[in-house]
């Protein structure tokens, strides 16, 4: 089904764009088309299609851009008319003109067709591994520029072996995890070995991110990420491999260390040997404990792809690493061992499925989210501790006073979206390819979240 839908004095609605039809429009390119000719937008009508308009996440970034994208031509994508519908009409204003596109995003031949319209695809759409590869596809392909939410390391490492080399034929930026996971990892581990390469203080050895603060909820998306990667991974032995492995998204594997983190072998006993068991430290330059961050299972593997993508630049001797700062003395590594439980509960619990069953009914599901009063609650502090070759230390803090899980990831992922589409993106690489927020987007990003009210500073100790 093809065509335009009249609706009155609103924008025309388009009921997924055929191929056809989009050559009329002045597209060069067709389905199997790997090479774009000339300037990227030429016979692109959009500049950014949002798919998944009408979930949570998707509504808040369509809010954020209707409130930042200025004169950009923003289409709303979904596979419900009614629900787009409703969605634009709960926007600011600026969205009133905004186009509306029924899609079915996993159909192949409907996410090419919309992929040629428009500069840069926005996805909300997960989980990746079940709705996204045939719209990275068609992105790849199509010569057109990408940008989602996932926290999937299969999904990813899907993307970089499969999409990857098609994407740095045609140029097309593919950038995932422009959200939570892993913005302020991966930015501030960024900034951070920027200033100390700058000072002259050589590379980054022992680097640590500390969550000094957090206030917010998990996404319903997240969670059935990482519910679908435990159960995958219980299903396929080669799938747990992957997860465990400290360096899976390297586009190099054989290149890399051997190692994760640092070791501690200082003997303890008591309770701090019962709260060492359970991923639980101290940390002696703060003076509080600390337990495993929930997403340091992802957020960790970006960093570690952003430095080996950009040849190691961090250093060769970059040991990442991501902690939550549970607080001092008895009740700090009580706190700690807590935290630790409640994590690997649920992560183990996830691959269980009576427990799961159980998980499913307390935990959100795709496309809920918090009510206003509870986002507006929201925020965190991230601190990024880095040693370096020379002997410095440098601390980088990032910083939002929104909610990290759906509020702020919206403010990330709409500036992920328009620098695609409004920035000169040769100021940080003039390839294409599959990419992270750091090495897609680097400085542009950063100084865009500053716009935005983001706090990233980087001191040297």
């Amino acid at each position: 089904m093809a065509g335009a839908v009249s609706t009155g004095a609103a924008p025309a609605v388009v009921l997924w764009p055929a191929p056809t039809e989009n050559r009329e429009q002045g597209s060069s390119m067709t389905s199997n088309d790997t090479t774009p000719s000339g300037d990227l937008n030429i016979g692109r009508d959009l500049d950014l299609v949002l798919v998944g308009a009408t979930g949570f996440v998707g509504r808040l970034t369509a809010a954020h851009l209707a409130e930042t994208a200025g004169e950009a031509r923003i289409a709303l994508a979904g596979r419900d008319l009614g629900r787009l519908e409703q969605a634009r009409a709960s926007l600011p204003p600026a969205a009133s003109t905004w186009e509306l596109v029924v899609v079915d995003v996993t159909d192949a031949e409907q996410a090419a067709a919309l992929a040629r319209r428009t500069t840069v695809v926005c996805s909300t759409v997960g989980p990746y591994e079940q709705y996204g590869k045939a719209l990275v596809r068609a992105c790849a392909e199509a010569g057109t520029h990408y940008c989602d939410l996932t926290g999937e390391v299969t999904f990813v490492r899907w993307s970089i072996d499969t999409v990857g080399p098609i994407a740095e034929r045609t140029g097309a930026r593919i950038v995932h995890s422009c959200g939570f996971d892993s913005v302020p990892s991966d930015l501030g581990v960024l900034e951070t070995a920027r200033a100390a390469a700058e000072a002259g203080d050589g590379t980054l050895t022992r680097t640590v991110t500390h969550v000094r603060s957090m206030r917010g909820g998990i996404s319903g998306g997240t969670v059935a990420s990482m519910r679908g990667q435990v159960v995958r991974a219980g299903e396929d032995p080669s799938v747990g491999r992957l997860l465990r492995d400290s360096y899976a998204l390297s586009p190099d594997r054989a290149a890399e260390p051997d190692r994760s983190g640092h070791a501690d072998t200082e003997r303890v006993s008591g309770p701090a040997a019962l709260a060492r068991k359970a991923g639980v430290e101290y940390d002696r330059d703060s003076g509080r404990w600390t337990a495993p961050f929930f997403m340091a299972s992802y957020n960790t593997r970006v960093v570690r792809w952003s430095n080996a993508r950009t040849g190691w630049s961090y250093g060769r001797d970059l040991q990442y690493s991501e902690v939550v700062d549970t607080g001092e003395g008895p009740l700090g590594a009580t706190r700690g061992v807590a935290t630790s439980a409640a994590v690997t509960g649920i992560m183990g619990g996830m691959g269980k499925k009576p427990i799961r069953a159980v998980l499913d009914r307390v935990l959100p599901s795709p496309g809920e989210g918090p009510s206003d009063s509870s986002m507006k609650k929201g925020r965190f502090v991230f601190d990024i501790e880095a040693d370096t070759t020379t002997g410095a230390h440098y601390r980088t803090r990032v910083a939002d006073g929104r909610d990290p899980g759906y509020t702020s990831t919206a403010v990330m992922l709409g500036q992920s979206a328009l620098a695609l589409a409004q920035d000169d993106l040769a100021a940080v690489t003039d390839a294409g390819g599959v990419m992270t927020p750091a090495t897609g987007l680097g400085r542009l990003l950063v100084d865009r979240l500053r716009r935005q009210g983001f706090t990233i500073e980087t001191v040297r100790r």
